[in-house]
């Protein structure tokens, strides 16, 4: 990524302001928590730009260490922008006029100092995670393409888990053998009555049958979708979706409005082996999207399990090659259960996690008593009579408990 002391773009003030830290965004998961004004500014400045068109993470990381600061590259010149973005892959003629258009729909100053309230509901919208936060799960750092944002809806309390790459990804082909899909079923359901959450792509086939069984057994599902969260694909899995967004969790790094694209459900899988900390093959041919998931997993060093199919089963020749190259094979599910172990969202694991919290639930009994059966951040901040900034960052540390849901319009409600 760079660092500060190689921004020759960043103003004097900007340089000596970051020169103690070399990595910014770890220097903002680090710091300790509480309002913090720089955090949240450099925050609301890095959601700025993740809108951007081409901008991605190497460009955003590029731009942040030449200039110094985000809020310094965005008053920067085109000419400046290209210069600094003049390696491998240059932007384009396009991509320049894209970001031109819209840098002069934001205007030159989008974030104000202090930042105000309208513009913090307009940018710091609740249910999207940033690298710099500090739940923003450390395995994706990992990744060559790190997303810039995420985007979720459902049960907040599971990024704790998936934060720690507790959980397991279970993939497939859209096109499984009736073996294939009751496996996948079955080892959803497994893993759901032992406590894991399973992370899948809610896709035709193996991914809707793993949903399906952790669903069954009242688990935790986790949707990482190819379109944005308002989107289905495909379309009669709107029943699906809507059951693991209110069981689980759904995320994509696609924000609203995004067109789709073939290359959106390649980018997805990344996330669903990062998330994870073993993965599950159950069936897939010799072309498949789930193969560029084992390979992921492998190079990761992540345990990849396969369900072992007839030699010459077409749409298992895929998997089975697995099996050949150090994969190890699932006959019965109770033997993945067996070497993973229980959980984190076990009984018995919850139990000390709910003890864990309990100072939490004793600092914040003003603010649960405030929010009530339900209330919107406008509504607590009048009735406490604090910034949405601080506000927002008690209600996402409840919400990571478990304690509180968010809703559309800025708005809680107790789970």
């Amino acid at each position: 990524m760079g660092t500060v002391v190689q921004a020759p773009f960043a103003s004097a003030a900007a340089a000596a302001a970051l020169r103690t830290a070399s990595n910014p965004i770890q220097a903002a998961r680090q710091r300790p928590r509480g309002h913090d004004p720089a955090i949240e500014r450099a925050r609301l400045w890095r959601l700025v730009w993740s809108g951007c068109p081409g901008i991605g993470w190497q460009r955003m990381e590029r731009l942040d260490a030449m200039f110094g600061s985000l809020e310094e590259a965005w008053g920067a010149s085109s000419e400046r922008i290209d210069h600094v973005l003049s390696g491998k892959p240059r932007l384009s003629r396009r991509e320049l006029e894209a970001f031109e258009h819209y840098r002069s729909s934001h205007g030159p100053a989008p974030i104000s100092q202090p930042p105000s309230a309208a513009e913090r509901r307009r940018w710091a919208q609740p249910a999207r995670l940033l690298p710099s936060d500090i739940t923003y799960p450390e395995a994706l750092f990992q990744l060559d393409r790190p997303p810039l944002q995420l985007f979720w809806r459902g049960q907040g309390s599971l990024w704790r888990a998936l934060g720690e790459s507790q959980a397991v990804a279970v993939v497939g082909t859209r096109r499984p053998s009736r073996h294939g899909l009751t496996m996948a079923r079955l080892i959803g359901r497994a893993l759901a009555e032992a406590g894991w959450p399973v992370v899948s792509g809610l896709a035709e086939g193996i991914d809707a049958e793993a949903h399906g069984g952790c669903l069954e057994a009242a688990g935790r599902p986790v949707g990482v979708l190819g379109t944005p969260l308002n989107r289905v694909y495909p379309r009669h899995h709107t029943q699906l979706q809507a059951a693991v967004a209110e069981q689980g969790l759904l995320v994509s790094e696609l924000a609203q409005g995004t067109p789709g694209r073939a290359g959106h459900f390649a980018l997805r899988n990344r996330l669903q082996v990062a998330l994870a900390q073993a993965l599950v093959l159950v069936e897939c041919p010799a072309s498949s999207g789930a193969l560029h998931s084992a390979q992921l997993a492998w190079d990761l060093g992540i345990p990849i399990w396969v369900v072992p199919a007839d030699a010459g089963r077409i749409s298992a020749a895929g998997s089975n090659r697995w099996l050949g190259q150090g994969a190890t094979p699932l006959i019965n599910p109770a033997d993945l259960i067996s070497s993973l172990g229980r959980g984190p969202l076990h009984p018995a694991s919850q139990r000390s996690t709910a003890a864990a919290d309990a100072p939490l639930l004793q600092r914040e009994a003003a603010l649960l008593a405030a929010l009530g059966a339900g209330a919107s951040l406008d509504h607590l901040c009048d009735r406490l009579r604090q910034s949405p900034a601080v506000l927002s960052e008690r209600l996402l540390r409840l919400e990571l408990a478990g304690v509180l849901r968010s809703e559309p319009g800025l708005w809680w409600r107790p789970c």
